[in-house]
């Protein structure tokens, strides 16, 4: 048994260069498999045929007759569908169900042997519909997978040549990668033998017994990835006495600090107290790398990446006071949260209008100047992976007007805690990094997307490489 360390260390010292083929497959290597008797058979119950075909075969191990199962599932449920609609189905099963039985640790690997520069490519006895678009999200550009046979755009509901099963997505690597080697592959179950047979470093992901004692005796690396649970009924309850958290802890800091009249004392008082009373409620811990650079240099514009509905938790728990931040404008009708954020003086915007949105920034600058910091999600939306997606610009010409420095605070797994669009979760450790501050006063206001793009990479770089952590 090897650790994810172990493994990551190893790619950053071996073989470089694109001349070196990492194979990935998919299900229960990548994506963990979904439940059998879950929401693919509730939705199969509705008569939803196709997407219960999506979400079913994905499975970890298998057999050859569930193979053959999904196969025959295929011909009777998606013959006569246009490519385009299977297509949206696909993308559509990731948003809802697939992004979440994403393995972190796939993630982190498939990051570590792009940064080395290898070829990557993604393997599945599946189609692209179910495959493409994890690829997608993890940045691997090459998919192999079984293909169907479309005429005039709309699929026969037959293999488009063999799938890709047992010995033929050996083949398919083979072919592929001619004239590379083949470095890493990564597989969870014994009918991926052939597959793993090819590579010169194999690896072994959560095996099942056969395969596993076939990677004892060939001393291949054997990673654990930790599936991402469900919520259970104690996350619920959990989540539910932390949204009564919140609101006494508010109202406990509001009337803790009401004797000053300062509304901005009060306003501290009441992030401090309902962020500390929500995540002892649901049980999580943070854990914080860089916390003197949450203190100084003050005011500031503070980056966070965003990845689940409680960064807005997080985020004022690690800064901890003299902070306001940016919303959906939707958010201000919101029965909880609209009084909680207009109290602490965010500042709504309409994001679908870019030129309303520009004017009503206007008022943060001079919220900045007046010495109160910012914290903004420069994403603009929560992200599937702990990937971190393209940055807007708002948030840097607001620290260049402003005249402040930008601190990025990275989050690197409050997506495992609570899933993207989850309002439900899990007792856990969330780690949180605060870097150092990056002066932008010399930037270009006009031409600043190289200057952007190396502030994201520094996230990315962070998410790769974690600091030592520091209790608090």
């Amino acid at each position: 048994m090897s650790s994810l360390a172990e493994a990551v260390a190893a790619i950053r010292s071996g073989p470089q260069g694109a001349q070196v083929a990492a194979v990935f497959d998919f299900g229960g290597t990548v994506v963990d498999g979904l439940p059998r008797r879950g929401l693919a058979r509730r939705a199969s119950r509705r008569g939803e045929r196709r997407p219960a075909t999506l979400l079913g075969g994905i499975q970890r191990g298998g057999n050859d007759g569930d193979y053959s199962r999904f196969l025959h599932a295929v011909e009777q449920s998606w013959a006569g569908v246009a490519e385009s609609e299977l297509d949206r189905l696909g993308r559509k099963a990731f948003a809802e169900q697939i992004y979440g039985r994403l393995f972190p640790e796939a993630w982190e690997l498939v990051q570590a042997h792009r940064s080395a520069g290898h070829t990557v490519l993604l393997v599945s006895e599946l189609t692209r519909f179910q495959v493409q678009p994890v690829a997608e999200r993890l940045g691997i550009d090459t998919v192999l997978c079984t293909e169907l046979a479309v005429e005039d755009g709309v699929l026969t509901g037959h293999p488009a040549g063999a799938p890709l099963w047992r010995s033929a997505k050996a083949t398919a690597v083979v072919e592929f990668a001619a004239n590379l080697e083949v470095g890493y592959v990564y597989a969870d179950s014994v009918t991926d033998l052939p597959l793993l047979e090819l590579a010169t470093r194999p690896t072994v992901i959560n095996p099942d017994p056969a395969l596993a004692a076939i990677a004892i005796g060939n001393d291949w690396r054997t990673l654990t990835f930790r599936p991402r649970r469900a919520p259970r009924p104690v996350d619920y309850l959990r989540t539910v006495a932390g949204f009564a958290g919140l609101i006494g802890g508010a109202l406990i800091g509001v009337l803790r600090k009401s004797y000053t009249g300062r509304r901005q004392s009060m306003a501290d008082a009441l992030m401090h107290d309902a962020t500390t009373a929500t995540l002892r409620a649901i049980g999580v811990q943070l854990r914080v790398v860089g916390a003197e650079n949450a203190r100084a240099p003050r005011p500031a514009v503070f980056l966070f990446n965003h990845q689940s509905q409680f960064d807005v938790i997080i985020v004022p728990k690690v800064l901890d006071g003299a902070v306001t931040g940016i919303g959906k404008k939707e958010l201000a009708n919101h029965p909880l949260f609209g009084p909680l954020m207009r109290f602490v003086g965010v500042t709504f915007i309409d994001r679908t209008d870019t030129e309303r949105a520009k004017a009503s920034l206007a008022p943060v600058v001079s919220t900045l100047r007046a010495g109160l910091s910012i914290g903004v999600a420069p994403e603009g939306t929560r992200s599937f992976t702990r990937g971190v997606g393209p940055f807007k610009k708002g948030a840097f010409h607001m620290a260049i007007q402003a005249g402040v420095p930008v601190i990025p605070v990275v989050i690197r797994n409050a997506g495992e805690i609570a899933w993207r669009d989850s309002p439900i979760a899990r007792s856990g450790t969330v780690d949180v990094a605060v870097l150092a501050p990056i002066d932008v006063s010399g930037w270009d206001p006009a031409d600043m997307d190289a200057e952007v793009e190396s502030v994201r990479q520094l996230f990315e770089h962070t998410l790769l490489n974690w600091p030592e952590p520091e209790f608090h």
